[in-house]
């Protein structure tokens, strides 16, 4: 297991500065995200169109990446994708495991895929699992670093910091991609 190494040295200000830059650098991300955000605690499911809609989110600047994991995902039927992720929605907070076990029974559902589908849906518990945010927390990345086990250690240090500065998961870690990305420029 990784320790936590929290290296990161801004304060709730930072955050919350780097957030609002991440939001007006990418407004229609953003916007699709408390979208479909809104959506799933709304309706307490998604749907097919809705997955595919994740993976347009992720897969955005990657044509081939995004057509290939819709072609899998689409491999689902809209019953299936319904219950499952109406299964995962209603479990009570705490069942992280659980609920990313049953996301990754879908078709085509990575890691990465089920942390996009429960920080749209839950923002202040999850985020969105990638390097540019696993650095600043826990050092360097593993090589296989998209697993369930290693996205448990990603909300581990996410959450400390989030209930340090009594801010929202998804806050943190869209203040700390930013800052990643404005300085590897």
């Amino acid at each position: 297991m990784f320790r936590l190494l929290l290296c990161i040295s801004l304060d709730k200000a930072d955050y919350l500065l780097w957030s609002r830059k991440y939001d007006k650098t990418y407004g229609f991300l953003a916007q699709r995200e408390r979208e479909l955000g809104f959506k799933f605690r709304k309706n307490k499911f998604m749907t097919k169109t809705d997955l595919a809609a994740v993976v347009d989110w992720i897969f955005q600047n990657e044509p081939d990446k995004k057509a290939r994991t819709v072609e899998l995902v689409n491999r689902n039927s809209d019953e299936i994708v319904e219950r499952v992720s109406g299964q995962a929605f209603n479990l009570p907070e705490g069942s992280d495991l659980y609920r990313m076990n049953c996301l990754s029974t879908l078709e085509g559902v990575t890691p990465v895929i089920v942390s996009t589908i429960l920080m749209f849906f839950d923002p202040k518990n999850y985020g969105f699992f990638n390097v540019r945010v696993w650095k600043p927390m826990l050092g360097n990345a593993p090589s296989n670093l998209f697993t369930a086990l290693n996205y448990q250690t990603f909300l581990l240090a996410l959450r400390k910091a989030a209930n340090k500065h009594n801010l929202d998961a998804r806050i943190i870690d869209k203040a700390l991609y930013k800052k990643s990305v404005d300085e590897t420029r």
